[in-house]
């Protein structure tokens, strides 16, 4: 036995070696990479449970008790902003204002378009943005792919989540489509799209088997080509479950719920009159968000558990986008003290991945630790890679607020590492005097 001693010595290491350089070539590392960061993940979950932690604000004495912002609620409609301020970070382009709505025709009982190219994410790193996007812009005859779009979305491979204003920098600045984002959606619209010929991407929450094994609540897009009245459902091309995938009224609007109700809606220039009309009082910015935040108001008290968390939430949404950061906060604080009632398995853990609107609104409303606690605690929720980019920037911003300059500055840095140019971080850099 002795005699082969020396040559296992000299086996194990070439093994490995080997093994390494296999697994470095392009096509393996592909097939196997997410695999290796899935049984990572699945350990780190097991071990700390990320569903578990609790956000609880502890500035938030100091803003209006929810009776409070019930009666305002109920006597009062958002209106515009007469604030000058303007968040730092990425901002919706203006958009041309509407024309008056016609009287509508009646819709066809049931609509099912052709001409999305179907893309699938998988195979890829969280590539659901990018897929979903490259279907949207096949419809009118673009000719890429996922794999064209996702390099621009997700500079880092791993980024967590592609957020709508991105998809519409890309859709502005790499093809000759325009579009519209737009809040506060609902069936009719979508299906009064659909009839006039566009189809609408949607951003919503479900529950799907993610990288630890568990069937967990994230964010999701889907593009609608289709629905059908009789049966009451949409045809979505779900770029995670499968081409024409059949979702009810019902379903749609429980998960849509999630995301303020948020659509894009993708033209031709020559057709912006055409879809400005179909928006009527939506087209103009600042009325859909008076008019998502009513949505949001009516919605808080007439459901309950997770539905009543989102409600507050799209609320606090709506109300940074008019600048009534104090309102916003309030409404952020009562979907905080909503979130523990929650059951564990049932938590929408990954929100601030997605969703930024509490970062805006303790910012603005000079909330500085309640900012930090939230952000921090948004990053150390993350078991494995914390590639999130806006987490970052926030946590730095409330560190510089704070005086704590050196570690504002190694938070933008780390804004930029996972998602390089980042212009908001660059722009905090600079302030500070500093090289990106």
């Amino acid at each position: 036995m002795r005699k082969y001693i020396p040559l296992i010595a000299i086996l194990i290491p070439a093994l490995c070696l080997c093994a390494v350089v296999v697994f470095s070539l392009p096509p393996v590392h592909d097939r196997l990479a997410w695999r290796i960061d899935e049984a990572v993940l699945r350990l780190r979950y097991t071990l700390n449970p990320p569903a578990r932690q609790v956000f609880l604000p502890q500035e938030g004495q100091i803003t209006p008790s929810a009776q409070a912002i019930a009666l305002s609620i109920a006597t009062h409609t958002p209106q515009a902003p007469t604030s000058t301020a303007t968040a730092s970070g990425p901002t919706s382009t203006p958009e041309p204002s509407p024309t008056p709505t016609s009287t509508q025709p009646p819709l066809p009982p049931r609509v099912d378009l052709k001409g999305v190219v179907y893309e699938d994410q998988h195979g890829r790193w969280n590539y659901c943005a990018p897929a979903n996007l490259a279907m949207a812009l096949s419809f009118w005859g673009w000719q890429g792919n996922r794999d064209v779009v996702g390099p621009v979305l997700k500079p880092d491979e791993k980024d967590k989540n592609v957020m709508p204003y991105e998809m519409v920098d890309y859709i502005e600045t790499q093809t000759d489509l325009k579009v519209f984002e737009r809040v506060g959606g609902d069936i009719d619209l979508v299906k009064r799209f659909l009839a006039a010929g566009y189809p609408v991407l949607v951003e919503k929450g479900t529950y799907l088997r993610d990288l630890t094994g568990v069937v967990s609540w994230m964010g999701h897009y889907q593009v609608i080509t289709g629905y059908d009245e009789a049966n009451k459902q949409f045809t979505a091309q779900d770029s995670f479950i499968e081409p024409d995938h059949l979702v009810t009224y019902d379903e749609m609007i429980d998960g849509w719920r999630a995301f303020n109700y948020t659509y894009l809606v993708l033209f031709p220039a020559e057709k912006g009159a055409e879809v400005t009309t179909l928006l009527g009082s939506d087209a103009d910015e600042t009325a859909n968000y008076q008019n998502a935040a009513l949505i949001a108001s009516n919605e808080i008290y007439g459901l309950a558990g997770i539905d009543q968390y989102f409600a507050w939430f799209n609320r606090g949404t709506n109300l940074v986008k008019l600048q009534d950061f104090a309102g916003a906060s309030a409404a952020f604080d009562e979907a905080f003290k909503v979130y523990p009632a929650i059951p564990e398995s049932e938590r929408p853990w990954r929100m601030l991945w997605y969703q930024t609107g509490p970062y805006f609104a303790y910012y603005y409303a000079q909330r500085y630790y309640d900012l930090l606690y939230l952000s921090d605690g948004t990053l150390n929720a993350m078991q494995g890679d914390k590639n999130l980019e806006e987490s970052y920037y926030w946590r730095g911003m409330a560190r510089a607020a704070l005086g704590e300059t050196a570690s504002a500055i190694e938070d933008f840095q780390l804004s930029l590492k996972y998602h390089p140019g980042f212009p908001p971080a660059l722009q905090q850099l600079q302030v500070l005097g500093e090289q990106p």
